[in-house]
């Protein structure tokens, strides 16, 4: 993303940084697209634009950890339906990145909800999906928008990829199918780092493989592993795999983790919980709940919220740590959970998730406080350039494609 130049000074608002505690009548101050100070008594230049936000609720944008906007389009069918390449079981070698299409509508949600970053996942169709990215939720082209790139590996267990597979006549179109083909991958992974290293060592030529490339950075621990599962019984499938290979787990959706969170805790595992807001559309969800969240974070599991996006829209991600507090998750816990828990859980906790000098100056002034379903983002800053305003009854997004 083009770095803003220029300084502009929030001021006289209710300052919640996440990581410290919030400060009354406080401003953050952004100077050439990075925060430079946060604080009660924080000196304003002459040339610096001042933004009153008296009466307002000011915080860092929100990170949704896992969803598909810009690669599954809202309203456009197959035409925008690039979330899935369900024609090889092992997809590492796809990237999220190459099909993000920053003109989604779900870009324009995501602003208007006060998220400011995004990780794009890849579906959930194969046993291995394919690399995903960080990105911000403004921008003219995917490319300056990247925060990290790959953020992560997507896998998936469950029915999913056993009834996209099982429809084709082929495996995996079973649970002890999907693990198999997980685990061959992960196999043939670690004899080409032995064949790649020993070429290495030779001065020999060595022919790359791009999927098992991807493949290696996880089980180096580059890259963690992010396993979509809903099941009490598929998470422990993805903790034994995880055990088995010695990558970093983080488990995605999590339906049922609460049956085992203790186990999840004492492994030390994440957790990316939600979508919350859905029916229960099929058997593995049947125990959906909006207390999931707060019962793992009670148990000492890092947590962070996804709305999975589209199945719930990007703008309900804050909804659903609202409804999350409601079911018991405390209030400092369901707000780190929509900034500094998904950015530290996928790596980018440097550069976003808290209102801290040196980070990106992504900031949302509120109406009042965002867990209460009445208030609206009304200003959006994503790297001191405010592209999103609610005035006069609508929300006006900034064009990414204006110049000059």
């Amino acid at each position: 993303m083009t770095q803003q130049t220029g300084s502009v000074a929030i001021v006289g608002g209710y300052v919640v940084p996440i990581e410290g505690d919030p400060i009354p009548d406080a401003t953050v101050l952004i100077t050439d697209g990075v925060i430079t100070a946060v604080g009660a008594e924080v000196p304003v230049g002459g040339d610096v634009e001042v933004v009153d936000a008296a009466g307002k609720w000011v915080l860092p944008g929100f990170v949704d950890a896992h969803a598909h906007v810009g690669v599954w389009e809202e309203g456009e069918g197959w035409a925008g339906a690039d979330v899935n390449e369900m024609t090889d079981p092992n997809g590492a070698r796809l990237r999220a990145l190459d099909a993000i299409n920053p003109a989604d509508e779900g870009f324009r949600d995501a602003l208007a909800g006060g998220v400011t970053s995004v990780v794009v996942k890849p579906g959930s169709g194969n046993p291995i999906g394919g690399q995903t990215v960080a990105i911000k939720t403004w921008g003219r082209m995917v490319d300056e928008m990247i925060i990290k790139s790959p953020a992560s590996v997507k896998s998936a267990l469950g029915e999913n990829p056993k009834r996209v597979y099982g429809d084709q006549g082929k495996l995996p179109s079973t649970r002890l199918g999907v693990a198999a083909v997980i685990r061959d991958e992960l196999m043939k992974a670690q004899d080409y780092l032995a064949r790649r290293e020993a070429a290495l060592g030779k001065q020999e030529p060595f022919e790359r493989d791009p999927s098992s490339e991807v493949l290696v950075r996880v089980l180096q621990g580059e890259l963690p592993w992010c396993q979509h599962t809903h099941r009490a019984d598929d998470i422990a499938t993805a903790i034994r795999l995880a055990d088995e290979f010695g990558y970093r787990l983080v488990i995605n959706h999590a339906t049922e983790a609460y049956l085992l969170a203790d186990v999840i805790a004492e492994r030390g595992i994440a957790c990316i919980v939600g979508p919350l807001f859905h029916t229960r559309s099929k058997v593995e969800v049947r125990n959906r709940s909006l207390a999931t969240a707060g019962k793992l974070a009670n148990a000492g599991v890092l947590v962070a919220l996804t709305t999975d996006h589209p199945v719930v829209a990007i703008d309900f991600l804050v909804h659903q740590a609202a409804f999350a507090v409601r079911e018991g998750m405390s209030r400092e816990d369901a707000l780190r959970a929509i900034t500094i828990n998904p950015a530290g859980i996928l790596g980018f906790a440097d550069r976003v998730g808290s209102l801290t000098p040196g980070k990106d100056g992504d900031v949302v002034i509120w109406s009042g406080d965002p867990l209460d379903v009445l208030q609206r983002a009304e200003r959006v800053y994503v790297s001191g350039h405010q592209v999103y305003r609610f005035a006069d009854g609508r929300g006006v997004v900034s064009n990414p494609y204006r110049t000059g």
